[in-house]
């Protein structure tokens, strides 16, 4: 337990910090060359980046709270392979709010405690199964969230598009693999709670 304390912790500090370093490269799309944005367009996908940056924060600390919670190994292997999937995103994200010269949310410190005490409380609380059904659920939620950003995002803006893409279907695999883990389905009321959480998370961020 001390070790993997220690290996949260410096997670939660490279997390915020900045230090993940992408394991893939950073999508891009052969179909389509970039195009110089607008103002309005790059402050739009900078809006957007910045919302997909905190969920990618949030997911970082769920899987770090749940893999901190199990005491199955092969389980917390699965969930910290899944962290660095996400971490992949994150850095992504990272990326192209730097090129969009925008920022990160100024609340990711909240973002990252909150989602860290959600997966430990539930791997903790509920057990493994639900555990996996916060995973499912918080996987579908993102996967619909992303299919709204790439209708919003500015067509000229390929980067952030190809970048959305990519993401998305890595959350679908994601909450397939979690399924075939045995998740158990979230009763409506939770869903319901996470989907408020959620929305208050995205719409603060778009902001801050």
């Amino acid at each position: 337990m001390p070790d993997r304390l220690i290996i949260a912790a410096d997670n939660a500090l490279k997390t915020l910090a900045g230090g993940l370093h992408p394991s893939r490269p950073t999508p891009q799309t052969p179909l389509a060359a970039s195009a110089v944005l607008s103002d309005a367009e790059r402050t739009l996908s900078g809006q957007l980046m910045r919302i997909n940056h905190v969920g990618e924060i949030c997911a970082q600390a769920l899987y770090q709270g749940q893999a901190l919670a199990t005491r199955d190994a092969s389980l917390r292997a699965h969930l910290l392979q899944a962290s660095r999937e996400e971490g992949d995103h994150l850095a992504w994200c990272a990326q192209r709010l730097r090129d969009l010269q925008s920022r990160p949310s100024l609340l990711n410190p909240l973002w990252y405690a909150g989602a860290f005490a959600l997966g430990l409380l539930a791997g903790r609380a509920a057990g493994d199964k639900v555990s996996l059904g916060f995973v499912v659920e918080t996987e579908n939620q993102v996967e619909q969230h992303l299919a709204g950003h790439l209708q919003s995002l500015p067509q000229a803006d390929v980067e952030s598009r190809a970048v959305v893409e990519r993401m998305k279907d890595d959350e679908v695999a994601h909450a397939q693999a979690a399924q075939k883990l045995g998740a158990t389905t979230l009763p409506p009321p939770v869903r319901w709670a996470m989907r408020a959480a959620a929305k208050v998370m995205t719409t603060t961020a778009r902001w801050m």
